[in-house]
């Protein structure tokens, strides 16, 4: 059975997007089988990897409609051991569908649909829409656990509790097994205090749920601000494939050995 991994925070702008791409592409340069599952219907993690609309037909709204398996949407990457399933702004129509609360276990619905290739997979990295709505609650309730990213600037913990209120109550709920895998700090710049500041407050906070390379380590991973992070989007490819020795790749690296030794 493979691990699945959500990558969420309604905060837009956090590096979301960016940690599950290169998190997925890490973690297949290991040698994991990895799929990379895209939720959020403005599709960023289907661009960063280099495919456009006119690429694919079918896509994972079509999998939450019932009109496709899983299995028949998802797209071999450039990178060994990495599969997509693409995302589509009409993926916002599922939304309506997922209201509607005659709709019996609406929030079960992405779980179901994963069951037919979980044991396909080491991971499955589930990049989540920038908002706590159903396709968010969707994408924990399938999870065996949540990678919360948390940018180094000013108001990055406004609106973390109620992501927080939100995992406790599915974990009471629907999915008993969810678990916060860690918080990731992004965008951290050594030159500038307000970094250090929420660096220093995360690490006060969530000292357990920060990733460290080592045991016992006060050094935990952090993503920094990176141009080559910024830039590899525009080039179809993840940071770790763009520009590999750059220290938003290593970052990510070090992210993936952590998870991939549990």
């Amino acid at each position: 059975m493979s691990e699945v991994i959500s990558i969420a925070n309604q905060k837009g702008g956090v590096g979301k997007t960016t940690t599950a791409v290169n998190l997925a592409a890490s973690l297949a340069e290991k040698g994991k089988k990895v799929l990379l599952l895209d939720i959020d219907p403005q599709s960023n993690a289907t661009t960063s990897l280099g495919f456009s609309r006119g690429d694919y037909e079918f896509n994972i709204y079509h999998v939450l409609i019932g009109t496709k398996k899983l299995s028949e949407v998802l797209l071999e990457t450039s990178i060994k051991n990495l599969k997509l399933a693409p995302s589509n702004i009409g993926l916002v129509g599922i939304e309506k569908e997922f209201y509607n609360p005659k709709k019996k276990n609406r929030e079960l619905v992405l779980k179901e649909k994963l069951k037919e290739v979980s044991k396909k997979f080491d991971f499955v990295i589930i990049d989540s829409p920038p908002a706590l709505g159903p396709i968010t609650i969707n994408a924990l309730s399938a999870s065996d656990s949540v990678i919360i990213p948390i940018q180094c600037e000013f108001f990055a913990l406004e609106g973390l509790a109620q992501l927080l209120n939100t995992v406790s109550l599915l974990k009471k709920t629907i999915n008993p097994k969810l678990k916060i895998k860690g918080f990731l700090p992004t965008m951290f710049s050594g030159q500038n205090n307000l970094s250090k500041q929420v660096l220093a407050d995360l690490s006060h906070h969530f000292k357990d749920k920060l990733f460290h390379m080592k045991k016992n380590s006060k050094e935990c991973i952090v993503v920094p601000r990176n141009v080559k992070i910024a830039e590899s989007p525009s080039f179809g490819k993840p940071v770790t494939t763009y520009a590999s020795s750059s220290k938003g790749s290593v970052a990510y690296r070090d992210l993936a050995t952590v998870i991939a030794r549990g």
